[in-house]
């Protein structure tokens, strides 16, 4: 029996010892092109021609970061715009897909199948780019305001489907008791459902922020001004200029102040560490939530 036990323990030890490894190396190679990235960004675009991509740094520069912040009140602008439509689109898009999800599960709604199946219908097909621009642009007010980036995204049936799955894990009764107490649906939704969804919140949450974050689409089709463009936009435009810049260069036309080789490559993980940093920091809080919420919302019936 003793020896059971200790073929039982060595069993244990080796599996969590090949299975920790196996984890970190998995973990190492998804960090590592982050880390390569950064490492360029910080690296001279002649050496990056000649050497190619490393790890090392054998030519520091900041060349890329100085072309990046030439104009720094253009990128504050960006932020500004991308920071203030991440948070308000993703308060606004975990309330409507968590209000939406609560109520197509409930049971005392007789329409609850029609109305689902009228959401799934939009899946399937859209009225098409043209008629969405000409509704959004003329009849909505979206040309050059801010709801545009806002509004588009602000519901998606894929995170109604997670957050109505997941509330059909929260026994009925909750709600029964609380209808019984004299609680109406909206105190029952605020007070007694959402405290016991932390992990879909936290999902759909980081769902969401992603989308407003890395959004660009947008703003190439309602946006023209400056000062309210989103910063993934602002990045493809930098790095549209600097590769227009270089044709004119390469092609022999005189442009002023552009007499060296411009730091293409360089700016490109420059621009990517500048727009993406923040986004990255914001999955270790929500990272313990996430794969519960996930799961949860996927698998239930």
């Amino acid at each position: 029996m003793v020896s059971n036990n200790k073929i039982i323990q060595r069993d244990k030890l080796v599996f969590c010892a090949i299975g920790y490894t196996l984890v970190t190396l998995y973990g190492l190679l998804c960090v590592l092109p982050f880390v390569l990235v950064f490492i360029t960004s910080f690296t001279s675009e002649a050496s990056l021609m000649k050497n190619g991509y490393t790890f090392f740094i054998k030519e520091f520069s900041t060349e890329a970061y100085a072309l990046a912040f030439r104009n720094p009140q253009r990128i504050l602008w960006a932020y500004r715009n991308t920071v203030g439509a991440t948070i308000i689109g993703t308060a606004l898009a975990v309330l409507m897909a968590t209000m939406t999800g609560y109520v197509l599960q409930r049971r005392d709604f007789p329409q609850r199948n029609g109305f689902s199946l009228f959401f799934f219908f939009t899946t399937l097909f859209n009225g098409g780019l043209v008629p969405t621009y000409i509704l959004c642009t003329r009849y909505l007010g979206f040309k050059n305001n801010y709801i545009a980036l806002v509004l588009p995204l602000m519901f998606s049936v894929w995170n109604m489907i997670i957050a109505k799955n997941f509330i059909k894990s929260v026994p009925y009764e909750i709600t029964e008791s609380a209808k019984v107490d004299g609680a109406n649906d909206m105190v029952i939704f605020f007070r007694l459902i959402l405290p016991l969804c932390k992990p879909l919140l936290a999902t759909l949450g980081l769902f969401s922020a992603l989308a407003y974050w890395n959004d660009w689409y947008n703003t190439l089709l309602y946006i023209t001004r400056e000062e309210k463009m989103s910063l993934q936009y602002f990045l493809q435009e930098m790095i549209n200029s600097v590769q227009a810049l270089k044709n004119l260069v390469a092609m022999g036309v005189s442009v002023d102040s552009v007499r060296v080789s411009l730091p293409q490559e360089t700016m490109k993980m420059a621009m990517t560490v500048i727009t993406t940093g923040p986004i990255i920091l914001l999955y270790p809080f929500v990272q313990r939530y996430f794969v519960k919420g996930l799961t949860i919302g996927a698998v239930k019936g």
